[in-house]
């Protein structure tokens, strides 16, 4: 059995308003939720066009509060751009309104460039991660460790690590704590980092036995050209980011791989390796063997897809594909 998940980067679309995101999120949020997902996770991002997931705690908020059962939390919050105590705080607040759903996964890389980090915490010198975590998990227990209390109680919501290289895998294992890894952007040490973690793992009083969650990024639709083409928008906003001309959510554009250079396919096939676009027999197939493959516990599922009915649609179809093996 395994589970599915959706990671969310809030992404604005072309003609469309911030507005507009937090309702499209809030209607995928509750569609998901009613077809076996197991969480919702946004990822904290700054001063990137077209991505408006900065203000991660709020929005965690606005979408436990338009849904029931779903687990709701960060992929994650930045830990270089925050001190611990507030990210405590944000999240033991989130607990108490929200108990039992709300998930804290944390990440050692900024997700912004070097002025955002300057007006994020007024510099940009190095943290010490695993020192973070330790206060993290400190102000989050409430156990007297540290010379200050965070929110009152002791509020054991789920840690998660979040990495895209073997040195996250390894701060994980030590620290005996579930494990994400961002193959959806990130997939090339993704089978390295996995089996060291697995390898190395240590239980801890959180988790007895290693956990891993793998990004994928996942396009289905009722044919294949349907899904190829609600599909370009993601593909198209990677290729202009690593173009360096990031920007709103394209609208979906019919032939839009055969348009790019042999270069810039290869480029996007390198960052997308974790990639299905298919009807629901391709997506099904697929994840069959991304999960055997990987051997992952949890598939989390970014599809930036304009139109939000079409969204919706996509990860229904999803979880439809492998229903029979999928733990909800």
């Amino acid at each position: 059995m395994t589970a599915l998940s959706v990671l969310d980067l809030m992404m604005i679309g072309a003609g469309k308003t911030f507005a507009n995101t937090l309702a499209d999120a809030a209607l995928l949020a509750s569609h998901v939720e009613k077809h076996g997902y197991k969480r919702y996770w946004v990822a904290e991002h700054h001063d990137l066009p077209g991505i408006a997931s900065s203000a991660t705690a709020l929005l965690i908020q606005h979408l436990a509060a338009e849904t029931s059962s779903l687990r709701v939390g960060a992929g994650g919050v930045m830990m270089p751009n925050h001190s611990p105590l507030v990210v405590a705080e944000q999240f033991g607040t989130l607990d108490t309104m929200f108990p039992g759903r709300i998930d804290l996964g944390i990440g050692r890389a900024p997700g912004s460039a070097g002025p955002a980090i300057r007006a994020l915490r007024g510099d940009a010198s190095e943290r010490d991660f695993s020192r973070d975590i330790q206060q993290l998990s400190d102000y989050l227990a409430d156990n007297g460790k540290q010379p200050v209390r965070a929110i009152p109680g002791n509020h054991s919501l789920p840690i998660w690590l979040l990495g895209s290289s073997p040195n996250s895998a390894d701060l994980a294992a030590k620290l005996g704590l579930p494990y994400a890894f961002a193959s959806h952007f990130a997939p090339r040490f993704l089978m390295d980092a996995v089996k060291h973690y697995r390898a190395n793992f240590r239980p801890s009083p959180v988790l007895q036995k290693p956990y891993v969650i793998a990004g994928a990024n996942v396009f289905a639709a009722p044919t294949r050209a349907e899904a190829e083409y609600i599909a370009s928008s993601h593909r198209n906003w990677v290729s202009n980011l690593y173009s360096g001309e990031p920007g709103p959510l394209p609208e979906p554009q019919e032939g839009f791989m055969q348009e790019l250079s042999p270069q810039g396919q290869y480029n996007l096939a390198e960052a997308m390796a974790c990639t299905v676009v298919g009807d629901k027999d391709d997506v099904g197939s697929w994840l069959r063997e991304f999960i055997a493959t990987t051997q992952a516990d949890e598939v989390i599922i970014d599809a930036r897809i304009h139109d939000p009915v079409a969204r919706c649609r996509s990860y229904q179809i999803a979880a439809e594909s492998i229903a029979e093996i999928l733990d909800r």
